[in-house]
């Protein structure tokens, strides 16, 4: 891999994975979305990965008008690169969950590298009362989930999202979707420099080991060489930890509260601009740059604010 100068760092302000009734400090209407993601934004995040939810309920929703509201007000709160989520909830079809970057043309799109389970049902051990009558059952639920990522439905999402020129976050939880995407690699439909997100502590997903962390990136630099940029999230109580260890290794890094609702053991974060904040202490500690968003668009070689539909 490339030496990078500056390390990018990613915000997922909301995602698809907690639940309202976890945290009162998760954003779910317009508003706190884009509130959060200016605040991230301003702490030293040169990307906003963003989900939408129901402004009531709190649950996923992955319609393109539910973006809109929010989208309008983080492009003129700040020059963030918006990354729209292609993986909206594991419940969802394909092709409800491409929408929202199909028709509003983001810079940046996520893509599910692989068909997988994905267990959120642990977290009903810590987690009793819930608000929302849809909580309990979508966890309980995650038992029997297969989240669907067939190679048709990734090309699929390639052949749509790539003619307007959105480049992808590849999120890879397992050494599989790394082969899954050097086969898309291999027949041309990616180009490089490839974003690679390798995910840590998703269960379904490979685990949050050291050595997890290290067989990930030595198969991503065997597979890709030159030709990605890499970056970590780590699940839960794994995030700052894992963040630190790929910085040190020359690694790009995602925090935010789609990712873990804490800040320490036992304190819930209050903003996702503090873990923004705790990861650039922890970045500028190892002596490391914060690139800047116009820097994260030249790394990636981003087509541009001024080409989003939105």
């Amino acid at each position: 891999m490339t030496p990078q100068r500056k390390v990018i760092i990613t915000c997922a302000v909301t995602g698809a994975v907690h639940t309202p009734s976890m945290s009162p400090h998760l954003p779910i209407t317009p508003e706190q979305i884009a509130e959060s993601s200016i605040a991230a934004a301003e702490a030293g995040a040169a990307i906003i990965h963003l989900h939408a939810r129901d402004p009531v309920t709190g649950k996923p929703d992955q319609r393109p008008e539910a973006f809109t509201p929010f989208l309008g007000v983080i492009k003129k709160g700040c020059d963030a690169i918006v990354n729209l989520t292609t993986g909206g909830s594991p419940y969802m079809t394909v092709q409800e969950r491409m929408q929202p970057a199909k028709v509003l043309k983001p810079e940046v799109a996520s893509m599910n590298m692989g068909t997988m389970n994905f267990g959120l049902f642990p977290m009903l051990k810590r987690f009793k009362e819930f608000k929302h009558d849809w909580e309990r059952p979508y966890l309980e639920g995650s038992k029997d989930l297969v989240f669907r990522n067939t190679f048709g439905d990734l090309e699929t999402v390639l052949a749509e999202l790539s003619v307007n020129d959105t480049r992808f976050e590849f999120e890879c939880y397992d050494t599989s979707h790394l082969y899954n995407l050097a086969h898309f690699v291999e027949r041309g439909l990616v180009k490089a420099p490839f974003f690679v997100q390798t995910v840590f502590g998703i269960l379904g997903g490979i685990g949050t080991h050291p050595d997890d962390v290290m067989h990930m990136k030595r198969t991503a630099d065997r597979l890709f060489g030159d030709d990605y940029r890499w970056s970590v999230l780590g699940a839960g109580n794994s995030q700052m930890k894992i963040a630190a260890m790929a910085a040190a290794m020359g690694g790009n890094v995602r925090v935010g509260l789609e990712d873990s609702l804490w800040i320490g053991r036992g304190k819930l974060a209050t903003s996702n601009a503090e873990q923004v904040r705790r990861v650039r202490g922890i970045l500028e500690g190892l002596g490391l740059e914060i690139a800047t968003p116009a820097e994260a668009r030249e790394i990636l070689q981003l087509k541009g604010v001024e080409r989003v539909a939105f």
